[in-house]
């Protein structure tokens, strides 16, 4: 029924497009949007907005709203990521997260995970975000309360579609020959029928969480320049170029990574680089009072992780 609806919309607004009636063609191409957008946001919350920690039993899973906290993220003077081990690089930040509360004169940068694509001057774009973390930092986290709140209608409302794509999925299409729009087709049905040609009607952001995992070899100099979203090319090209800014110049592009794996990403594709650093010691008794509703039992397990330096630094 959708489809019938969306044709026969298209055909009208092919019309009214001839006949120079462009406010009205206007009106018609917003619904045309919604018509893929409603369904996709709807699927998209159903998705995220709840979270499973540790080894959890059959459905026994939070509402991400209830017990997300915020977590310190920062933006990178440089595109250079630290490699180094990641233990010595959580005790690292746990040292510049001490250093951010008592010395307001700190160079870090903090940035909010809502305002990843923000540009410090009007005349500069934002395009390809790079956000990098040890394990189990919060990088995924941080991606579903990105995608729930936009899915909410509560941030980042100009973004028109949010299309998250995981690497340890995408790894298992690997051998496959197919166009940018049957990839997006088959990840979200639901907006089967879109045509991303149209690009300069709405904005796009593509998330390619899990960069680490990745299992493509992404040759970015040697792989050929695919400038359209029907061509059938293979699955590294699409993604090398879509990085790259050939193919949907005009879309957004979040990816989140370890650092080991930073070196994957030729450094000029890349517009901003930020890092998460996990909680600062506030937002760490926010975590586990938000976490275990009963105060007597959070309190307890907040002095007991104080008391182990190799958990509280965590």
């Amino acid at each position: 029924m959708r489809d019938i609806k969306e044709a026969t919309l298209d055909i009208t607004l092919f019309f009214l497009k001839d006949l120079n009636q462009c406010e009205a063609a206007d009106a018609l191409q917003d619904e045309l949007v919604l018509i893929h957008q409603r369904p996709l946001k709807s699927n998209l919350k159903k998705k995220y907005q709840s979270v499973s920690e540790g080894i959890a039993k059959h459905g026994d899973s939070k509402l991400l709203k209830n017990i997300y906290t915020d977590l310190c993220m920062t933006l990178s003077v440089s595109k250079q990521v630290n490699i180094q081990h990641e233990v010595r690089q959580v005790q690292a930040a746990d040292r510049r997260h001490q250093s951010l509360q008592v010395d307001s004169t700190s160079k870090e940068i903090p940035v909010e995970c809502k305002n990843l694509f923000e540009a410090p001057e009007q005349d500069k774009e934002i395009r390809t975000v790079l956000t990098t973390g040890v394990a189990g930092i919060g990088k995924s986290i941080s991606v579903q309360k990105f995608i729930v709140d936009w899915a909410d209608g509560k941030e980042n409302q100009d973004i028109t579609f949010i299309f998250p794509l995981v690497f340890r999925e995408i790894n298992l299409k690997e051998k496959e020959t197919q166009s940018l729009t049957r990839l997006i087709s088959q990840f979200f049905p639901e907006i089967k029928g879109l045509n991303l040609a149209r690009n300069y009607k709405f904005k796009l952001l593509f998330i390619l969480d899990g960069l680490d995992e990745c299992r493509l070899p992404l040759n970015f100099e040697g792989n050929e320049i695919c400038r359209d979203v029907t061509s059938q090319v293979s699955l590294d090209v699409l993604l090398t170029n879509l990085i790259k800014g050939n193919l949907l110049p005009s879309a957004l592009i979040w990816i989140t990574t370890r650092p080991a794996a930073v070196s994957k990403i030729p450094p000029d594709c890349i517009d901003r680089v930020t890092e998460i650093r996990g909680f600062n010691d506030a937002q760490k008794e926010e975590y586990f009072r938000k976490r275990f509703t009963d105060a007597d039992l959070a309190s307890e397990i907040i002095d007991h992780v104080k008391q182990s330096k190799s958990l509280f630094i965590m």
